[in-house]
């Protein structure tokens, strides 16, 4: 579960945010999550949950996630379309040509603090 890795990492972020703008707590995080990021969420929550409970900047913090919808491009057509319901085989033309657009985010977009 490399979840709870990705966690520490965020609360890493939040204390040194934390602590270069004299913040003691931090209320909220909103992450964004790309669909096809390889973090599953469920089980980000679950490890965030854990883990902020041991820090004192982030005990009782909510994670927000908005998840981010992941999107492929075909050369051949150029045309973007749902990576997850079609794969790397572009729907419209067949073509194996393609590569991610977006999808694979993983980003702190916004941290609420008092």
């Amino acid at each position: 579960m490399h979840e709870l890795g990705v966690v520490f990492t965020i609360i890493k972020t939040l204390e040194d945010v934390g602590k270069e703008n004299n913040v003691s707590h931090i209320e909220s995080v909103t992450i964004q999550l790309g669909e096809v990021s390889g973090v599953v969420p469920d089980l980000l929550k679950d490890a965030w949950k854990w883990a902020a409970a041991k820090h004192e900047i982030t005990d009782g913090c909510e994670m927000l996630i908005e998840t981010l919808p992941a999107v492929t491009f075909c050369e051949d057509c150029e045309s973007e379309y749902e990576t997850v319901a079609h794969g790397k085989t572009c729907p419209n033309c067949g073509s194996e040509h393609t590569y991610l657009l977006r999808g694979n985010e993983f980003m702190i977009k916004e941290i609420s603090a008092t």
